[in-house]
């Protein structure tokens, strides 16, 4: 629940806290008190109205810190603490003539981890590639750096260009920001490591003025824009940060950061994605002040990384643009096993029954067999444990060579959060198509024969540990499952309705990036929450992507709406104020030519959407369950007649029986929010932030 963050990570969180009568409290700002790292913490002291601030006293064990501590020009005292030891600080304050606050503060260091569990090992460096020099140690870490941009007055010189601070040219334009601020057009980007990935901040910045966290240039609107990365990829590597330069959001006034652990093609675990960004977030806080809301942006893996975050870790993006999106990771994985083993089967095992390209597409679920075949060529070989993921050749798995070496599958990115098997050491699997019926939708609706779809079950097979055929179904690892689900990795949405989300999607029915979605997103948070009234889905010919003019409104949309949301101080819930505060445009819509058209029949029939094998198979259309429980054959629950011969042959396909979608998943329980694995695979919740607590005056 957001009810387990500090003010730090929730919306609003820059509004300063309540002083009056109230006694002596200790608010850390830029993180939970026990998720800090990096060695640095920006705290305020709350003062009673009859204490003097200038006799605070604040010590961190026997280090006395009192003169870190200010009444700040923004009436508040606050002051940044440096140079935390690493595990627990105390910090202990008191004035004259009140009763004295104490909070541990638990610092974690800036190479990580702090929720995300054992780290993945070896991992190779990139800071030299990125201009940042030679690591310092086994973390990657090393010396941030800054440079600075500019924009010309000069109509021929468009595009944002280095700058030099002690050389300053003579063409720098104004822009005015969206808070009306007239400032220079100077954008310094800061460049630096934390959690052994690399970092870019970049804002409107004028380096001739002073910049505290507590008073921040008036070039920024405290506001922040978080690109995420596309694809998914399981390098064992930095990598590289997403392009923080937005020449558009930096001029209106937005901060601009990414870490190279949200480029989900390089960094494919949404746990130390959600890790990178609170430890990115609480730099922003420490070197720049309080932050107003986060707005999320990116396409593919980037609306993955959105989406997850925004469920499993809430309050580290307040709202969100997910563009030709996906739910999770997990799900999407399964539907890319699921393409390889059908293609497989299609092209290998029974071709002469399958010469229909109709038939082939309707038991995939999608428009054309094409989208599945795309996904046999993008991404089958993310589940091949020896593909190369970054790692030199002599360090890779290989069954027979190499068997302790490196695996570059999904799960085996995912070890600190689903633990290893005892037999060998690889990554628990949750794969599982036990009890699937591939096709049950296209036999139904009479597309395909008895014959077809008996053939296709009996044969379609599954695949082992290292993505080898089996002629026996995969069953998935319960304990995986089961911490999946709990986790919020498969994307139930259950947190979802505190964040406005606006779903961008150019239809693309023929490849990877198939419409249904969106629409399986909007029915998984309707499972959850009762509705799907903070979810708009916008739609548009164009493929994969919206135009920039339909983006562009997107943005100002939800900008505007996170604007209402914050202005409303009442008491109600977040995801009560969402829901009130929705503009009027923020419905589910398509763009025909220039004509916005929010009838959904009209849009249905214009940008059709399909489904998935698992949704062809008889599933949910949320698409949501990694395992299914089973029921028995059932021959009555078939519209077409089987012969004995082809009921005996399915009852030996499917021995302990075929998925009861009137069930549950199996291990499907609503996700808890905010789970930390520091203690090891499996996680626990976090639990209620730390809070001062009064002690003697």
């Amino acid at each position: 629940m957001v009810a387990v963050l500090s003010a730090a990570i929730v919306a609003n969180a820059w509004s300063p806290p309540a002083g009056g009568n109230e006694p002596l409290r200790i608010e850390v700002l830029s993180n939970r008190a026990d998720l800090v790292s990096g060695g640095d913490a920006l705290v305020e002291i709350v003062l009673p109205d009859t204490a003097d601030a200038s006799r605070l006293r604040a010590t961190i064990g026997q280090r006395d810190v009192s003169e870190d501590f200010a009444r700040r020009p923004n009436g508040r005292v606050m002051g940044l603490l440096t140079d935390l030891d690493e595990g627990d600080n105390e910090l202990r304050v008191q004035v004259p003539g009140a009763e004295g606050a104490r909070i541990t503060i638990t610092n974690h260091p800036i190479g990580g981890p702090v929720i995300s569990g054992e780290q993945l090992q070896p991992w190779f460096c990139t800071t030299e590639e990125h201009a940042l020099g030679e690591p310092v140690d086994d973390r990657c870490n090393a010396p941030t750096t800054y440079d600075f941009f500019y924009r010309s007055t000069s109509p021929i010189r468009p595009g944002l260009r280095p700058y030099d601070p002690d050389n300053p040219p003579s063409d720098v334009a104004m822009t005015t920001t969206d808070q009306g601020e007239q400032v220079p057009f100077i954008v310094r980007r800061e460049r630096g490591t934390a959690n052994r990935g690399i970092f870019d901040i970049a804002v409107l910045h004028d380096p001739s003025q002073p910049w505290e966290p507590w008073a921040p240039q008036r070039g920024w609107n405290r506001k922040i824009v978080y690109p995420y990365g596309a694809s998914c990829g399981t390098e064992y590597t930095q990598g590289s940060p997403s392009g923080v330069l937005d020449q558009d959001k930096l001029g209106q006034g937005f901060a601009v950061a990414n870490s190279s652990l949200n480029v989900l093609g390089d960094q494919c675990n949404t746990v130390i994605s959600a890790e990178a960004a609170m430890m990115l977030r609480e730099r922003i806080v420490e070197q720049y002040g309080e932050i107003r809301y986060t707005i999320g942006s990116g396409c593919s893996g980037g609306a993955i990384g959105q989406l997850m975050v925004a469920n499993a870790y809430p309050g580290l993006v307040d709202g969100i643009q997910p563009n030709c999106s996906f739910e999770d990771n997990w799900t999407t994985g399964a539907e890319v096993v699921d393409c390889h083993l059908l293609l497989d089967y299609f092209a290998n095992t029974s071709p002469h029954l399958w010469a229909v390209e109709q038939q082939r597409s309707a038991v995939t679920g999608h428009a054309s067999t094409s989208a599945c075949v795309a996904w046999e060529i993008l991404f089958a070989d993310r589940s091949d444990p020896g593909r190369g993921c970054g790692v030199p050749e002599e360090q890779r798995y290989h069954p027979d060579a190499n068997p302790g070496g490196v695996r570059c599958t999904l799960p085996d990115y995912y070890a600190a959060v689903l633990g290893k098997r005892s037999e060998d050491g690889f990554a628990r699997s949750p794969f599982d198509n036990v009890g699937w019926q591939y096709g049950l939708s296209a036999l139904q609706s009479g597309l395909i024969t008895a014959e077809q779809f008996v053939d296709l079950n009996e044969k379609v097979g599954g695949v082992d540990i290292d993505f080898n055929s089996a002629e026996e179904r995969t069953t998935g690892d319960l304990s995986a499952i089961e911490t999946l689900h709990r986790s919020g990795q498969v994307n139930d949405g259950r947190q979802l309705d505190r964040v406005p989300i606006i779903d961008l999607r150019g239809s693309s029915n023929f490849e990877i990036h198939t419409d249904y979605h969106s629409w399986s997103m909007k029915e998984r948070l309707k499972k959850a929450n009762g509705h799907a009234d903070n979810h708009a889905v916008w739609s548009a010919h164009t493929p994969l992507v919206v135009p920039p003019s339909v983006a562009d409104e997107s943005f100002a949309t939800l900008d505007r709406w996170l604007a209402d949301i914050e202005a409303d101080t009442g008491d109600d819930p977040l995801e009560v104020k969402v829901l009130r505060h929705r503009p009027q445009g923020a419905v589910d819509a398509c763009y025909l030519g220039t004509r916005k058209v929010t009838d959904a029949t009209a849009c249905r029939a214009a940008l059709p959407y399909f489904a998935a094998p698992r949704i062809a198979a008889g599933g949910p259309q949320t698409n949501d369950v990694l395992k299914c429980h089973l029921k028995p054959l059932d021959r009555a629950a078939y519209r077409v007649t089987f012969t004995d011969a082809q009921w005996g042959r399915l009852r030996t396909a499917f021995p302990d029986g075929v998925c009861d979608f009137g069930r549950p998943g199996v291990g499907q329980a609503p996700s808890t929010p905010w789970m930390t694995f520091a203690e090891g695979p499996g996680g626990q919740p976090l639990g209620p932030p730390p809070t001062s607590q009064p002690f003697g005056s």
